[in-house]
């Protein structure tokens, strides 16, 4: 009988890597045209990568894609691959929605940028407040710009320096978010590039669901802000436990600090993100990603009463630049293609259908991982469904990244590319798009319980 030291989440380790090296082998041998390409093509960037996290993938070499349409890719040596990562929710409502491809044709004849309102920007604020409540809104490039300069105010109106985030969270390449928990202290996360400043100066970081804990650090005067995940996405996922959004919302307002809810990934929670499907009243909202259709945008809104504060410090602040702000921000295409996502792909009925194939693909996972024996869990919000290569349910950051297991996760990934599929590199992340078919999802379930046959032979 094999001792622990010789599995990982279940596996064998010396099968773990004579797969690994099989798959590899096989993703190779079938994609030369791809590494050829790389091999020529990829010395003027950086790493060899237009985007440092594109040799994050698993494989030997990434797939040079040279098409995408609904949820569906294909490479450039033919293979057509059933797309559950799009693009890491920025193609959640599928590649090039036919809206959105129809308001970039029409807008790109009118101009690209020019620092001014268009129609098409009125009326997204419109159906932003329609869809996700009644907020005074921004338009950013990215949720990282949203969720700093949401934090930028959050300090101007309270006067207050701090921010709280919870361990493990997920708000883009925010500095104030780049903390962890060790031993109990705040500190800046290992394998910062170039970090010369201690974060903890203006952060928090406590577990999530540990209500507890934040009104400890609430209670000392000084979070101007508790910037959260309505879920914890960052590794693998954690739900709220019952209770905890009520406690932080109780919290905050009681100890005088805002409370930011960050959608970037639980937009896949239903129409209005999770703040409208559970209710939830922050005082400031964020969402990017997906939210103009995979055209690169974000919104960050505030309640009035965080809008007549800012005004008021507004009135007191001397002339100068705010910080926030960039110049391709709340261009015409950005709102061309926001306006026709929120109105016509952003719909019920395409949640619907989403949430239908996800409670499809989490049923056949959770059935897979049974059926092999596989100390696993499946969780899912909405759409966004992720199997957990360990017992569940998670608590919080500390435990999911306990969960985590790049070495066997990156093995599943490259034998269910192999087999057609695709998910998300950085965890066992899949989404349910509206162009997802019911044929896609049993093909990755199919591809899944092979895979944990091979795994658990």
């Amino acid at each position: 009988m094999l001792s622990d030291p010789d599995l990982i989440a279940g596996v064998p380790a010396a099968r773990l890597a004579r797969l690994a090296l099989r798959e590899a082998r096989r993703f190779a041998a079938a994609r030369p045209h791809s590494h050829k390409t790389l091999e020529q093509g990829a010395a003027p960037f950086l790493g060899r990568v237009p985007m440092h996290w594109m040799k994050d993938w698993p494989m030997p070499f990434p797939l040079v894609v040279a098409s995408a349409q609904g949820a569906r890719l294909e490479d450039i040596d033919g293979f057509g691959i059933d797309d559950f990562c799009l693009g890491d929710t920025g193609s959640m409502f599928g590649h090039s929605p036919a809206p959105v491809a129809k308001a970039i044709r029409r807008q790109a004849t009118r101009g690209l940028t020019y620092m001014l309102p268009t129609e098409d920007a009125l009326e997204a604020g419109r159906l932003l407040t329609e869809r996700f409540g009644a907020f005074r809104w921004q338009i950013a490039t990215t949720a990282t710009d949203a969720n700093r300069f949401a934090l930028r105010v959050a300090r101007a109106v309270t006067g207050r320096r701090k921010v709280l985030v919870f361990n493990g969270c997920y708000h883009g390449t925010v500095d104030d978010a780049m903390v962890a928990l060790d031993g109990g202290r705040t500190v800046n996360r290992p394998g910062l590039v170039g970090q010369v400043t201690d974060l903890s100066d203006v952060a928090v970081s406590v577990e999530f669901n540990d209500i507890a804990a934040v009104e400890a650090a609430l209670a000392g005067g000084e979070i101007a802000a508790v910037l959260t995940e309505p879920v914890m996405t960052n590794s693998c996922m954690v739900l709220p436990q019952a209770g905890f959004h009520d406690g932080l919302r109780t919290l905050t307002r009681r100890y005088g600090a805002l409370l930011i809810v960050d959608e970037t990934h639980t937009i896949s929670s239903g129409l209005g993100g999770y703040t409208r499907v559970h209710s939830l009243s922050p005082d400031m909202f964020v969402v990017g990603k997906c939210v103009a259709g995979g055209m690169p945008a974000a919104v960050w809104g505030v309640t009035d009463d965080v809008a007549a504060r800012l005004e008021t410090y507004d009135a007191t602040r001397p002339p100068g630049h705010s910080g926030m702000g960039t110049t391709l921000s709340a261009n015409p295409m950005q709102f061309a293609c926001l306006r026709a996502t929120l109105d016509k792909v952003m719909t019920a009925k395409a949640y619907a259908h989403m949430e239908k194939g996800a409670r499809r693909l989490e049923a056949g996972l959770a059935a897979a991982i049974v059926r092999h024996g596989a100390p696993w869990h499946v969780v899912r919000v909405g759409a966004r469904v992720e199997f957990v290569c360990a017992p569940g349910p998670l608590r919080n950051g500390t435990q999911a990244a306990a969960a985590h297991q790049p070495q066997l996760e990156g093995v599943i990934h490259t034998m269910l590319l192999n087999r057609g599929c695709l998910i998300a590199p950085f965890h066992n992340m899949m989404l349910v798009s509206p162009a997802t078919k019911k044929a896609q999802i049993d093909r990755l379930i199919a591809a899944f319980d092979e895979t944990l046959s091979e795994l658990f032979a």
